[in-house]
């Protein structure tokens, strides 16, 4: 993002809390602005052209995107709409092999004598890389799919849904709040629609159309007495679906502690749940550190399963290319060589799917032009398989790729990017309540917050939004100040149940980092409520 864009976007008044949660990518754009897809017939074209101008220069493989990419936001502070912006990305990027090395160029200018200009020096970039380049480059075969498409299966598209709709519920959602008892709230719509376009030397021409949707809010209320504040933020999880997504259903409420949900969100019934819980935060005890059962929540357990396990199984990270800036990873290729490595315990079965309906990752097709798929990482607790793309698959004895390469826009080059890693649920029939009743000492934990976890994935601590105490099977109360630390493998096999199938729900990141210069991606940790035995809780308090 450019530096005036970024000035633009951050005087809209959105909180200084909420902005850091929220990337922006793309130029602003006027209101009511065209946001149809491009003709595919013209994009197929401008394909053919890059294409022949790489090979007629040496290049033995090719492959172009054009994108579109499209964000809306939608952004208020207790009784106002604080603005309204639409942004707007528009261009190719060129990646080719050319003397067993890779070469890259992008362009936002898409006549033909500028397109085969940037092709042209996508091929002159990787003749020159391969002058240093001691090994060539090895793709996995890719059988070319021909002309096919994919849309995510929206049933509205958010884009469509007339400002004031939107407007309207993200002010009653605040009215909610505040009615409750909260002294500021904020609230944010982010839309995200990517009109993307794909075309290789292997002969696939493939067309997406992919939605995706994030509702949130921070309620804050404060002591008057002390001047102590408590926040409770939006426990909604980002999703790949239309604006279907903010109609609840009866059938999609979770009984509990507070009212979750499965496949659609209430976002009133949050706020007005949120702002009770921030006032009952505030009163909460502060937790005695100790060992504790930690019962932990879908719209907690998907962070820790992101920085845990998502990470870690990230082959590039486990071969060492992204060490210099996010770390390696503890998996190193001899435990999985090993085919026993005692990643958790054999409650511990955890996928990778770029397949999964509502999911952020969901795609039809990667962007190296590779079918979507569905994997096992984690197999009764013992590490089976890693994350890989075209040019790494060869490495773990893989005859072809696992389709989960992306770019964050037009203008960034492709590469390994995290899939939907999701924690399998429990074969037994068991609910929340049956879990928590078995439960002597411990700890419900609800949403995510603040983490830390080092460069090799390993060592960690991890804290959410709501705490409630159990003792002897039952929620006793409240509780403030919790953190929990572990290490991955201590942690994952510590774990000695998973409710079932019923309690299964996403939770997900609109901006995992990675890379340099860093991209961002958005993804989906599924999970249903799970039970960990004997975690080193702390106590955050600060002492003064």
């Amino acid at each position: 993002m450019k530096r005036k864009d970024f000035l633009y976007l951050t005087g809209m008044g959105i909180s200084a809390s909420m902005l850091s949660r929220i990337p922006v990518f793309g130029s602003p754009v006027l209101p009511g602005h065209d946001m149809s897809p491009v003709d595919v017939a013209l994009k197929k074209r401008m394909a053919d052209v890059v294409l022949n101008a790489a090979r007629s220069k040496g290049a033995t493989y090719t492959d172009v995107r054009i994108g579109r990419y499209l964000n809306q936001f939608v952004v208020t502070r207790e009784n106002k709409v604080e603005n309204i912006v639409d942004t707007q990305s528009y261009g190719m990027g060129i990646r080719v092999i050319a003397n067993g090395c890779w070469g890259f160029a992008a362009t936002d200018k898409l006549d033909n004598d500028s397109i085969a200009k940037a092709a042209e020096l996508a091929v002159a970039i990787a003749k020159e890389n391969a002058r240093i380049q001691t090994d060539p480059v090895q793709l996995v075969p890719q059988k070319g799919h021909g002309e096919v498409s994919w849309k995510t299966p929206i049933e509205r598209n958010a884009f469509e849904v007339p400002m004031k709709e939107k407007t309207d519920l993200l002010l009653s959602v605040n009215d909610a709040a505040m009615k409750g008892g909260a002294n500021y709230v904020n609230s944010i719509l982010f839309l995200v629609n990517e009109q993307k376009y794909f075309a290789s030397t292997d002969g696939s021409y493939i067309d997406q159309d992919i939605h995706r949707i994030w509702p949130l809010f921070a309620v804050t209320k404060i002591d008057s007495k002390t001047g102590k504040f408590e926040t409770r933020q939006s426990l909604s999880a980002p999703r790949g679906m239309g604006y279907e997504y903010m109609t609840p259903r009866e059938s999609d409420k979770i009984k509990g502690v507070t009212t979750l949900y499965k496949d659609r969100y209430d976002m009133l019934e949050d706020a007005r749940a949120a702002a009770t819980q921030a006032d009952q935060k505030l009163k909460a005890k502060s937790v005695e550190a100790g060992k504790y059962d930690l019962v932990l929540d879908p719209s907690h357990l998907w962070l820790t399963i992101h920085e845990s396990v998502g990470h870690p199984t990230e082959l590039d990270r486990v071969l060492g290319y992204e060490a210099n800036f996010a770390g390696t990873s503890f998996l190193t290729l001899d435990k999985w060589e090993s085919k026993k490595f005692n990643f958790g315990s054999k409650n511990v079965n955890i996928v990778a799917d770029k397949t999964q309906v509502g999911s952020l990752g969901a795609v039809g097709y990667d962007d190296e032009g590779v079918e979507a798929k569905k994997w096992d990482i984690i197999k009764d607790g013992i590490l089976v398989n890693y994350q890989a793309i075209r040019d790494q698959a060869h490495i773990i004895g893989l005859k072809e790729s696992q389709g989960c390469c992306y770019s964050q826009s037009w203008q960034d080059v492709q590469f390994q990017r995290m899939a939907n890693i999701s924690l399998q649920p429990g074969k037994v029939p068991m609910g929340v309540n049956d879990m928590i009743k078995n439960v002597e000492k411990g700890i419900y934990i609800i949403g995510d917050s603040s983490f830390s976890i080092d460069q090799q994935r390993y060592n960690f601590q991890f804290s959410g939004q709501l705490y409630y105490e159990i003792k002897n099977g039952k929620i006793v109360g409240m509780l403030n100040d919790v953190a929990y630390q572990s290490n991955t493998q201590e942690f994952w096999n510590s774990c000695a149940a998973v409710c079932d199938a019923n309690d299964y729900r996403l939770g997900g990141s609109f901006f995992d980092g990675k890379g340099q210069p860093m991209q961002a991606s958005a993804v989906s940790h599924g999970s249903s409520t799970a039970l960990f035995k004997g975690v080193n809780v702390i106590n955050t308090a600060r002492k003064i």
